[in-house]
């Protein structure tokens, strides 16, 4: 029998100030923790949204169930048929699968936490580096592809419209 050794974690803390950063449109990533740190189990990436900005278009992912708890502001999401808001100490649970988006519902500035498990969709909110203006929505649905995750351009637009969200 052979004796299997894995790498504890190290032992950390990250400031408010620490983490890389992406930005798309009204959209600022802060990655707190990367699957690299948790052998794939999950990540944790802050999202910090200007008021009224949508995350991204209606999508769903195979792969990852997301939980995003609110730090501050007002959220509001579409999963599934169901339109839901939320606001600060509460938890919204998006499962694999199930179509959805989500946005600042308000006028002052919106902080969650996003739970990713497994870990692996980050990435995804990382390549946003690549763009350097407003992204084009063909090659957007190309890179969320390549993440298991499909994009529905049309569905999203009559909540931008219902809402007045910048997209």
């Amino acid at each position: 029998m052979t004796e299997q050794t894995t790498s504890a974690p190290t032992v950390r803390v990250i400031g408010p100030q620490e983490g890389d950063r992406s930005r798309l449109g009204g959209l600022t990533n802060r990655f707190m923790i990367d699957g690299a740190d948790t052998q794939s189990r999950f990540s944790l990436v802050e999202h910090s949204f200007d008021p009224r900005a949508l995350a991204a278009p209606m999508h769903r992912h195979r792969n990852e169930d997301e939980y995003t708890f609110i730090v501050e502001g007002r959220m509001g999401a579409v999963l599934g048929d169901e339109e839901v808001f939320g606001t600060k100490g509460d938890l919204i649970f998006k499962p694999r699968g199930q179509w959805h988006t989500f946005w600042n519902a308000g006028d002052e500035p919106l902080v969650v936490l996003e739970l990713i498990s497994p870990a692996g969709l980050e990435q995804l909110f990382r390549s946003f580096t690549e763009f350097d203006g407003p992204p084009d929505p063909n090659r957007l649905a190309e890179m969320a592809a390549r993440y298991g995750c499909e994009a529905d351009f049309p569905a999203t637009y009559p909540v931008v419209e219902r809402h007045g969200l910048a997209f």
